[in-house]
């Protein structure tokens, strides 16, 4: 039947219809492996085309020129053998229904002259970049000569390999270096006047259309307002989507606002959680109604509604959901089965993001089955023989395992000594700005009570409460308690980040935090203690604070905490902290020096994780049938525990999450998802 939803309607973009209005705009996960989209990363993308997305864009971006080395792994579009790669991942996806194109960048001075073959980076000034810090040299004229051959030529690569177009990146890479005031110092024709300026991006857009024809779409993601005194004005980017649509050489534009020349700006330009959802719609709206060209748009659209108002409003003709869809690729055909209340929610986390940032691979906090399509299921396969699965724990991991444990059709009762379910993350959120991690556990226990699992909260379990119930199948999800032993003496004296986060201990007036963990806790605590007036200093044995913590969402804690004069103190540790008078006197060490400094404060605060809480399962142990041994070989590849070493139990038992070693939100969860999955 004919749907009047405004996101399942068609769109006609020149020759291509598109099934609909959603799609997942360019992005690099980094799944590449030698620079080619392989299974991986074909699987991904292939995984969204057969639940119902519209476009695909793939890469975020893939590189034309040599002297564009990705600074994560990107797609490499200079080398002809990504040909049979991306019509291999084309042809896949065009088979499900989903349109396909790619982003094409050189990224100018945004990148490093160390990586791949040491080449000096380019620009239209010699301003270095902050966030990638290499110092360009002014590109010459056979340097752009060059640059558009090679985007010509990467151009007519993806029309070989059967794409229905590329977009170009006009955000913060070379095209929008020769844009910017900001980073264009270049004399006439190349410099000046904004259409000087624009000359560089105008010339390739003419060379590729050249190579390509009339019927492979060329589409522009560009910075129409840089959002920062002396830069590029939102007039200027309605002048611009004008100068392109006159051009003729354009058929789609895609709007982006602000810069991200810093961590700061780049989160301004990609919000995460806890700032405004879709902060820019109104503006990308403007650009639609001025220049009347096909607009695309994605900034922080989690939602389906925030979408759905996009289209209805005719603000946008394409609405990017790009991590909605990381957290769950099966948002539009759970909107076409009016399942929308099944849609795993997009938290804000940005794990994805602040992973590839740091060089691995982007992974969503609570979907781990996201770039591992290869082995890992988004949709759960019913169990051959029904169980009885008992679950101690309702934190991130025990939720888990007792949603995939359900879908797989098996009787599931859950334990929890706590009132409701959460664990850290409940805490977590009870950060106002961090309060979209609660999605996390909302969605499991909306699945859960959707297949009927049993929960008994305020329950302490004990090894005699879980066998009286029989079970088949045992997981212990207890977690962990705050470790304080990472102080050499003292450790009496001294609280837990988690006991501030939580509200069990109030913040002193003066505070020390010892972070020996370098995660949110520290930070979490920190804010608590600063909003409550406390004078705090965070001190660290690394060489940088919160290196856990990755760029972007370490921006809005320094936002928090700067004006608030909370000190950082990197290289030393907290080694002993003593009583002096109604106050403490901690002394401080260093691993480069064998000298010592003193600090007299009210509260010392301290994050080193968690201990595991695993004395249930010692107890359970020895009456299990596999003494709680897990075959890693068969965990890795997805293959059901068959280890039995306690002949005479009547249950197995194994441990995930922190009940093992503390660790992270997403690998308690995959610990649940890859056991749970084969049971």
């Amino acid at each position: 039947m004919a749907s009047n939803d405004p996101l399942l309607q068609p769109y006609r973009l020149k020759h291509l219809t598109l099934r609909n209005r959603i799609m997942t705009t360019s992005h690099e996960p980094a799944y590449p492996e030698d620079g080619m989209p392989k299974d991986r990363y074909r699987l991904y993308h292939l995984e969204r085309a057969k639940a119902g997305v519209a476009l695909t864009m793939t890469a975020g971006s893939a590189a034309v020129s040599k002297d564009s080395p990705p600074v994560f792994n990107n797609i490499l579009a200079y080398k002809d053998e990504v040909v049979p790669w991306m019509k291999r991942l084309a042809d896949d996806c065009h088979e499900a229904g989903a349109a396909v194109m790619i982003q094409l960048t050189h990224l100018g001075r945004r990148t490093r002259w160390d990586k791949s073959d040491w080449l000096p980076v380019v620009s239209p000034s010699s301003s270095r970049e902050p966030s990638h810090r290499a110092f360009p040299k002014v590109i010459e004229d056979w340097d752009i000569a060059r640059i558009i051959k090679d985007y010509a030529d990467a151009c007519e690569r993806m029309k070989e390999a059967g794409l229905d177009g590329v977009e170009f990146e006009c955000y913060g890479h070379l095209m929008d270096q020769f844009m910017s005031p900001f980073t264009n110092t270049l004399p006439a024709p190349y410099g000046g006047s904004l259409e000087n300026r624009m000359r560089f991006s105008m010339e390739i857009l003419a060379e590729c259309r050249k190579r390509v024809g009339p019927d492979f779409l060329l589409g522009m993601r560009y910075t129409a307002d840089e959002d920062d005194p002396g830069g590029i004005t939102e007039e200027e980017g309605v002048v611009m989507g004008k100068a392109f649509r006159d051009s003729g050489l354009v058929d789609f534009l895609n709007i982006i606002k602000g810069r991200i020349h810093t961590d700061p700006a780049m989160t301004d330009v990609i919000p995460i959680q806890g700032m405004r959802s879709a902060p820019f719609l109104d503006f990308a709206g403007r650009i639609r109604a001025e220049v009347g060209m096909p607009t695309f748009h994605a900034a922080r659209i989690p939602d389906v509604a925030t979408a759905r108002h996009a289209i209805a409003t005719g603000q946008l003709d394409m609405v990017g959901m790009t991590r909605a869809h990381m957290a769950d690729p099966h948002v539009v055909r759970k909107i076409m089965e009016g399942r929308e209340e099944d849609i795993r929610p997009c938290v804000g986390a940005t794990y994805c993001l602040d992973r590839i940032y740091q060089g691995a691979m982007a992974l969503c906090i609570h979907n781990p089955a996201t770039g591992r399509e290869e082995t890992m299921p988004h949709d759960i396969a019913p169990a051959d023989v029904k169980k009885k699965v008992m679950i101690v724990g309702a934190g991130p991991a025990g939720l888990e395992a007792a949603r995939v444990a359900a879908e797989r059709g098996h009787q599931v009762t859950v334990f929890e000594a706590a009132p409701q379910a959460g664990g850290q993350v409940r805490l977590t959120a009870e950060n106002p700005r961090r309060r979209e991690m609660i999605g996390i556990i909302d969605w499991r226990m909306a699945q859960c009570a959707a297949r009927d699992v049993e929960f008994r909260f305020n329950t302490w379990a004990e090894a005699a409460d879980v066998t009286a119930e029989k079970p088949d199948v045992v997981i212990v999800a207890t977690g962990g308690l705050p470790d304080t032993d990472a102080v050499a003496e003292g450790a009496d004296l001294v609280v837990s980040a988690w006991d501030i986060i939580a509200g069990d201990v109030k913040p002193g007036a003066n505070v020390l935090i010892w972070d020996d963990a370098g995660d949110h806790p520290a930070l979490m605590a920190a804010e608590t203690a600063a909003r409550a007036g406390a004078q705090v200093e965070v001190v660290t044995r690394d060489r940088s604070f919160s290196p856990e913590i990755m760029g972007m969402n370490l921006v809005p804690y320094m936002r928090s905490l700067q004006p608030k004069g909370v000190k950082f103190t990197v290289t030393w540790r907290v080694d002993k902290v003593v009583k002096d008078g109604n106050r403490l006197r901690a002394t401080i060490g260093s691993d480069y020096q064998p000298g010592t400094e003193e600090r007299i404060v009210d509260q010392v605060i301290v994050n080193h994780g968690t201990r595991p809480l695993d004395d249930l399962y010692f107890d359970l142990k020895p009456l299990s049938q596999n003494l709680g041994a897990v075959d890693h070989d068969a965990f890795i590849e997805g293959r059901p525990q068959t280890l039995n070493g306690g002949q005479e139990g009547s249950f197995r038992l194994y441990r995930i999450g922190d009940a093992v070693a503390a660790r992270n939100t997403h690998a308690a969860i995959y610990d649940a998802l890859r056991l749970m999955m084969v049971v």
